[in-house]
């Protein structure tokens, strides 16, 4: 796998867990979710995922949970809720959506994170021990033992 692929996935599995955030939301106070509705609902938190791969520079570490995971998570919920009072979505910003954006991003953006850092390790360390092996086979004596 290249690091391009990688990045690649990372931002994408970033966009469908917005996007799945904000189709939850529509779901639960609308009976439909039209596209429309669900792009005006995403796109704030998903400029601020945006603007937060820039500003972390989560391209160098895509998988890291701690960084860039946290800045990412801090970064989507707080610019996404900036950008919903400036743009006349919401008058205010209440609490418990706070909380809930908070809550749900969070277990989301660091949960797939922490979830393939142990899948990638496990398999990297399965990797090395194979290559190890391969490369260097355990010592057979020429003269074995009669």
């Amino acid at each position: 796998m290249t690091r391009a692929w990688v990045v690649g996935c990372a931002v994408l599995v970033d966009v469908a867990w917005v996007l799945a955030f904000a189709a939850g939301g529509r779901a639960t106070h609308d009976a439909t979710i039209p596209l429309v509705g669900l792009a005006q609902t995403a796109w704030p938190f998903l400029v601020a995922l945006a603007l937060s791969w820039l500003a972390s520079r989560a391209w160098r570490s895509p998988l890291g949970a701690v960084w860039p995971g946290v800045a990412l998570w801090l970064g989507t919920v707080a610019g996404g809720m900036v950008l919903r009072l400036v743009s006349g979505q919401s008058t205010t910003v209440e609490l418990s959506f706070v909380v809930t954006t908070l809550v749900l991003l969070g277990a989301t953006l660091l949960g797939w994170r922490l979830l393939a850092g142990w899948v990638w390790r496990r398999l990297g360390d399965r990797a090395r021990v194979e290559t190890v092996e391969t490369q260097n086979p355990p010592f057979r004596s020429p003269h074995p033992r009669e």
